[in-house]
């Protein structure tokens, strides 16, 4: 078969669907990989895969231009003429499936990653446009396979009344490469604790810089780490006087986007991920557990099905900084306990979470679609 693969970022190819792009490739695929331009497409190129930049605007609202867009993305399709297309975050599912039904193509995966700020967010723009973004997932999503990441995001999505006419599946997150993501020898390191996020206020980072704050004044030896950048292009980023002020508190360490990510967390005591509104399954959770790391998160979508709460590490509060610092301290004054939940949160990923389980189920639901479309 010939499969597109098409995201709003390079980088999201790169990081979290190189292994399933490798799986179809190894059984014979043709695999046609499609983003925005990015440094991580000639890297992509570089490892042998045909990669294509289509430029897609994250915040373009002009509708003019973003009807263009869907009419590239359709003659693309045309002259590429692919057996299945997999859509990955919201404007290449509601675009991309446009476009293909446009092409005459009828093998359609699409996958919700996440819910986003119009589903989630309280705010009067989100709830403006709410309503916008129900009736064009109702439109497109019509008809095709759905990859959710969790069933909470799923069942929120049923309760609109848009997967009707859809077939459902819960694929638990992108996968991990167990093997690469791997506890480290063990070696003497300092007590750290890490959060890695995009720095949105959906990410809970104030919350974390509050717990910080708390655990320093009983463990001051104790580095708080954050990975991770701003968004300008989200409403919900957070602002240059907001990452100032926290600086100055220098209870944190603000590290900007880093690559070295398997360091990162294998030099971590715990991994913490403080989201106030839920997540599709987080990526910088497993990649902990999966280095067997404890974890401390927040009780919301996609974190709750990470963490095996007082197994794996601990669920608090969401939007309770005080909660988190709690917990925190409880596992920074027990090693024992540490190294009992990193054990079991490693076992926990190996056996629900690993590119082998989630890549055999992503083949099942491409094998429904490709029946759908010869039906």
């Amino acid at each position: 078969m010939k499969i597109v693969l098409f995201a709003n970022t390079d980088w999201f190819l790169y990081n979290f669907k190189l292994s399933l792009a490798k799986a179809l490739r190894a059984r014979g695929d043709e695999v046609l990989l499609l983003s925005p331009p990015g440094d991580y497409g000639p890297r992509l190129r570089e490892l042998g895969f045909r990669w294509e930049p289509l430029p897609v605007s994250r915040s373009g609202v002009n509708p003019l231009a973003e009807l263009a867009v869907i009419r590239r993305i359709a003659r693309l399709y045309r002259e590429e003429q692919p057996d299945l297309v997999h859509h990955f975050t919201i404007k290449c599912v509601i675009y991309g499936s446009f476009a293909a039904r446009q092409a005459g193509i009828a093998g359609i995966v699409n996958s919700v990653t996440g819910l986003g700020f119009a589903l989630l967010a309280d705010t009067l723009k989100a709830r403006l446009i709410r309503p916008v973004v129900l009736g064009l997932y109702r439109l497109a999503l019509r008809g095709t396979e759905v990859i959710f990441q969790n069933r909470d995001n799923r069942d929120t999505l049923a309760g609109y009344g848009v997967l009707a006419k859809s077939g459902v599946q819960v694929i638990a997150g992108d996968g991990i490469d167990t093997a690469h993501f791997e506890p480290a020898p063990c070696v003497a390191r300092q007590t750290t604790v890490l959060m890695m996020a995009r720095l949105l206020h959906s990410k809970g980072i104030a919350d974390f810089v509050a717990a910080a704050q708390r655990v320093r004044q009983v463990r001051p030896d104790v580095r708080f780490l954050l990975a991770g950048a701003p968004d300008p292009g989200n409403p919900e980023s957070v602002t240059e006087a907001e990452l100032t002020s926290w600086r100055a508190s220098n209870a944190v360490e603000f590290l900007g986007q880093r690559s070295d990510v398997l360091a990162l967390n294998q030099s971590a005591s715990i991994v913490v991920l403080a989201s106030t509104q839920g997540e599709g399954i987080p990526r910088a959770l497993l990649e902990g557990a999966a280095c067997g790391v404890p974890m401390v998160a927040t009780d919301v979508p996609g974190c709750r099905d990470v963490v095996v709460d007082d197994e794996t590490g601990y669920l608090v509060p969401p939007a309770e900084g005080e909660r988190l610092a709690e917990a925190l301290l409880d596992l920074l004054q027990d090693e024992a306990k540490r190294h009992r939940m990193g054990e079991a949160a490693r076992r926990h990923v190996e056996a629900n979470f690993s590119d082998q389980v989630v890549i055999a189920q992503t083949l099942a639901v491409y094998a429904r679609a490709a029946g759908r479309a010869s039906a």
